[in-house]
């Protein structure tokens, strides 16, 4: 690993921002299917073929498989044995959670909020539907109603600096001229343990966007690491440059946000999300008027 660091290291020299169009940028090997998890799937796949099993058995099981595929990246599949999950049992307020994360990679921000809203029914305490509603809000345009959520969320865990993160998101379209001041006090309020709080200094420009890279392949263990790091750091640089209005850089830093394959990591469920918000922002954009020749006859 650490000759991996090292090359890593030695590519960064040569990129050090969007602006140079990221020519060889840092990446880890993709995540691939393990045999544990085909193991997994198969044994799986022999339970459901019994006829034995009862509703809330069965709707664990497809439950569970559904989550499996959802690891490999299977996300319509997984979708549909939610679903049936669902059907067998309607009280699963994981199930409906999960299910409102896809509707919001599917832009379906109205059904996202009633699938949560039905997480928040059944548990009240859940722990990720307050924070999925709140960036629902954000991608679905309700600011002030992704505030609310999201600053609850935050104010249950000022130490976690992915809630810091998205309230800091939000900040930026409610009240922009505010949101850097109110992220370096989120920051300075922290205990500043955890490593995604590098991101956060990475916004405040306490960091350089090299350095921040550099780090993140030195201090990888190894590839599940760099690869998990790297899917953080690529779509919150992101974010950045298409707020900026970079979109050739935020582009290819969505690209490469998906390449890690960390399909559970919602910075990869929402990439594509944001590479369709792009486009649309490209596609309206003012075209430049025709350039008329001057020795054109009339």
């Amino acid at each position: 690993m650490k000759l991996a660091c090292l090359a890593l290291t030695m590519v960064l020299a040569g990129c050090s921002s969007p602006q140079q169009q990221w020519n060889q940028p840092p990446m880890a090997v993709p995540f691939q299917p393990t045999i544990q998890q085909q193991i997994q799937l198969a044994r799986i796949d022999q339970l459901l073929k019994r006829n034995d099993l009862d509703n809330a058995t069965l709707a664990q099981v497809f439950y569970e498989r559904g989550l499996l595929r959802d690891s490999l990246g299977l996300r319509d599949l997984a979708r549909l044995d939610f679903n049936q999950s669902l059907s067998l049992k309607p009280d699963q307020p994981d199930v409906f959670n999960i299910l409102g994360v896809y509707f919001i990679q599917s832009a379906h921000f109205d059904a996202a909020y009633e699938a949560f809203d039905s997480t928040l029914e059944l548990d009240v305490t859940h722990p990720f539907a307050q924070r999925n509603r709140g960036i629902a809000l954000y991608y679905g345009g309700r600011y002030q109603l992704a505030y609310e959520d999201l600053n609850a969320h935050y104010q249950q865990g000022i130490n976690d600096p992915y809630r810091a993160i998205w309230l800091y998101l939000v900040e930026l379209e409610r009240e922009p001229e505010k949101a850097q001041q109110k992220l370096r006090n989120w920051y300075d309020a922290s205990d500043k343990q955890e490593w995604g709080w590098q991101i956060v200094r990475l916004y405040l420009n306490d960091v350089s966007e090299r350095d921040f890279l550099n780090s993140i392949a030195l201090e990888s263990e190894d590839n599940d690491m760099l690869a998990e790091r790297l899917t953080e750091a690529y779509f919150y640089l992101g974010k950045r440059y298409h707020h900026n209005k970079d979109f050739p850089a935020a582009l290819m830093l969505y690209k490469l946000t998906l390449a890690g394959n960390v399909y559970e990591y919602v910075e990869h469920r929402f990439a594509l999300l944001e590479l369709n918000r792009l486009m649309t922002e490209v596609n309206n954009q003012p075209q430049p008027a025709a350039v008329t020749d001057s020795n054109e006859e009339a």
